[in-house]
């Protein structure tokens, strides 16, 4: 008996310890609901997905049902998506998927109440978060309603100087409207119930905008998203109610009209969170001090396909010159996978997730930040979101793949892919299209061209791409089956070949349908008269700082009558040309470096010299990238505007003419690295380096790691993404 006395003893400490670490450590969440189906006896299936974070691990409250029939519980699953801990704040996100049977398709509502919020100004602490469901079957889908979709990493910061917008996801399954609003006292749908001054809640867009804040520290958001349809429907149920919806109209000044009452709404979600401002930054320039998203990050509001069953994979990259990378911090699916790696000024995190069958149909939320430190201070980039829908499994296909030094070539038997339309391809880069005979689909592209990316062990280095679908523009429909056709190229890390096509570039090789097959030579020579070329083995080329160098590009096409167009080329310290240390040389078709020399080509050679120069700081390298366009003589092309002077870019008209396939599109192709030579001699040469660049560099300094030998690879190639595979993966 005292032992059972004593376990109940404890177990009360236990529970009031929870209880304790509960009190201010609530940091926010949100629930969304997805139909799953009718059932044979004729219930409903529903999956009931939230996610909630506290400053503990440890799931503290349950949902339980406010009004209506919600259901009874059949299976329910709850696990960490994503935690963070900083000198002030820690927090831990869960993640909890509840498949429910509903009896009836009638609205029902579910509620959990708690205290307490983390400390913030113009908060009580307590916390309330309500969601409306209705099931009832809509007259434009014949479906039940999906509720938005939408995620938030719960602890957002801000710094005091630097307005910003903050982008919250609002996506819908059905193509509905979504609205985000504040919370009401009177429909319990949150504690504090505060409208921040400082910060503009734009109800329509759902953005919440940033100026300036005269309090330092966390600021509480307690918001409902609300889904309309674009045109008035009905709702109709098992009971024979039948409801009409209506559209949310706005008046010019995006405001509810205030002569009509607004309509209800299909359904109503919570989402809550914690924005923080921080101290003043230096600056407020993206890529400095606050990190800044680089390619082949996914822009905000982009949306995924991942096929049940089969890994789903994207890479974020991130800089600030200025301040050193410390943490990209992702909240996302269960299950999901992150590989995070630290440059000091550059970070990257390989994202994967591979969905189930439980999966299917469903439209999965994931959102991203990036966070540097300089000294103590923190500072976090703009929040991505993107969402992932999870389809049927896709064709596979049979494809043979023929491997050489420098290239790839995939052909992919027609008859082995039903319905399959050569027009309807691409590679993982969209601008690279197929071509096709009358018995395969044929592709062709060097290794470091078309989203090719590069994976490695210990042994091998592999080159993997992939043939994808797509649809029309407006994404909204679809008529053809999906097509995922992967393909690649394994190479021992032994061997000439490995050495020169990890160092210097090969040719480019792209398709495209109309042009076939062409090719971009990028080289450098020792003259002006072009008559010998660099040898690849001596790659990095050492120059001296104002030193000519010359450069050549050769276009190589199926067609005759061809015409190559240098759009522009860029200086970069990294093989990207999306980087954001970068000097132009020329700019849309317009020679911007006064040290630039055109010599005498014909129309598929472009040659042109430069004086040498190097980044200011601590870089060693720099690569030249150019955008180049290959178009048919005598049709009015991007080739025959030439150049476009200041930053406008090329008339509309020209997309239009890329239908009838007079040129092709830019691709982007880089030579490289050059690095200064280390000798007397070079330091008595950079008297010559054009001031220009001195001063245009020198405001751009940045350390950036370089990594040689077997691993060049890891300075990215252009339109070419890298990682390097975990050794449990082979």
């Amino acid at each position: 008996m005292r032992v059972t006395t004593l376990t109940m003893m404890h177990m009360s400490v236990f529970l009031l310890l929870v209880s304790s670490a509960s009190a201010s450590h609530y940091y926010g969440g949100f629930l969304t609901f997805t139909p799953k189906g009718l059932n044979p006896d004729g219930s409903l299936t529903v999956e009931i997905l939230y996610r909630e974070a506290y400053r503990i691990c440890f799931p503290y409250q349950t949902w339980y049902c406010y009004s209506g029939n919600c259901g009874i519980t059949t299976r329910s699953v709850t696990g960490q998506i994503a935690s963070y801990s900083g000198p002030s704040y820690s927090w831990c996100q869960l993640e909890t998927i509840l498949i429910k049977n509903v009896p009836t398709d009638s609205p029902f509502e579910m509620r959990e109440a708690s205290c307490c919020w983390i400390y913030a100004p113009n908060n009580n602490g307590q916390w309330n978060l309500f969601a409306h469901i209705d099931l009832g079957t809509r007259s434009d889908t014949r479906k039940p309603n999906s509720s938005p979709v939408t995620t938030i990493p719960p602890f957002i910061r801000v710094l005091q100087n630097c307005p910003q917008t903050i982008n919250i996801l609002a996506h819908d399954p059905d193509g509905d409207h979504v609205r985000c609003r504040y919370g009401t006292v009177q429909n319990m749908e949150c504690g504090t119930c505060y409208n921040d001054p400082d910060f503009y809640l734009d109800e329509n867009l759902c953005t919440l905008k940033y100026n300036k804040s005269n309090i330092i520290g966390p600021h509480i958001f307690e918001l409902v998203l609300e889904d309309y349809p674009t045109r008035p429907i009905t709702v109709s149920h098992m009971n024979g109610m039948s409801l009409t919806k209506y559209p949310f109209h706005t008046s010019s000044n995006g405001s509810s009209s205030p002569t009509t009452t607004a309509p209800d709404p299909l359904s109503k979600i919570p989402l809550q969170f914690v924005v923080v401002v921080d101290q003043a930054s230096p600056s407020c320039t993206p890529g400095q001090y606050i990190p800044k998203f680089v390619f082949p990050t996914p822009g905000n509001g982009e949306s995924l396909s991942a096929p049940v069953k089969k890994e789903m994979k994207f890479i974020i990259n991130a800089t600030a010159i200025y301040a050193m990378l410390s943490a990209i911090v992702i909240t996302g699916p269960l299950n999901m996978t992150e590989y995070v790696t630290m440059h000091g000024h550059f970070a990257e995190a390989v994202i994967k997730w591979t969905p189930t069958d439980d999966d299917l149909g469903d439209n999965v939320p994931i959102c991203f930040t990036a966070q540097s430190t300089f000294g103590t201070s923190t500072f976090e980039s703009e929040m991505r979101c993107l969402t992932v829908i999870v389809v049927h499994s896709i064709g596979t296909g049979t494809a043979s793949v023929f491997c050489t030094e420098g290239t790839m070539t995939v052909e992919v038997d027609k008859s082995s892919v039903p319905g399959l339309h050569e027009e309807n391809l691409h590679l993982k880069d969209p601008l690279c299209t197929l071509t096709s005979n009358s018995t395969h689909v044929i592709g062709i592209m060097s290794l470091n061209s078309c989203g090719t990316e590069v994976e490695e062990d210990n042994t091998t280095i592999t080159f993997k791409n992939e043939i994808i679908s797509f649809e029309s523009a407006d994404g909204i429909i679809a008529r053809t089956n999906d097509v995922r056709i992967g393909f690649s190229c394994n190479y021992p890390k032994r061997g000439q070949s490995y050495f020169e096509f990890t160092v210097h570039k090969i040719p480019f090789v792209f398709t495209e349908k109309g042009f076939g097959t062409f090719t971009y030579q990028f080289e450098i020579f020792h003259s002006s008269l072009f008559n010998s070329m660099v040898d690849p083995s001596t790659y990095p080329v050492e120059v001296n700082l104002g030193e000519m160098m010359y450069l050549q590009i050769v276009a190589t096409a199926q067609l005759s009558n061809t015409i190559l167009f240098v759009e522009s080329c860029r200086a970069t310290p990294s093989d990207n040309h999306n980087y954001p240390i970068f000097y132009s040389i020329i700019e849309n078709g317009c020679i911007v470096d006064d040290t630039v020399v055109i010599y005498a080509g014909n129309q598929t050679v472009f040659r042109f010299g430069m004086e040498a120069f190097k980044f200011i700081g601590l870089h060693e390298r720099v690569y030249i990238t150019c955008s180049v366009i290959l178009c048919e003589a005598g049709n009015h092309t991007r080739c025959s505007q030439g150049c476009v002077n200041g930053t406008a870019t090329p008339a509309p008209h020209y997309r239009r003419r890329r239908a009838a396939i007079t040129e092709t599109s830019s691709h982007f192709i880089s030579q490289g690295p050059l690095q200064l030579r280390r000798s007397s001699d070079s330091i008595g040469s950079s008297l010559t380096l054009n001031m220009n660049v001195v001063f245009i560099a020198g405001a751009l300094l940045v350390a950036l790691a370089t990594v040689c030998g077997a691993l060049m690879y890891r300075t990215k190639m252009s339109a070419l993404k890298y990682q390097k595979l975990p050794s449990t993966e082979f």
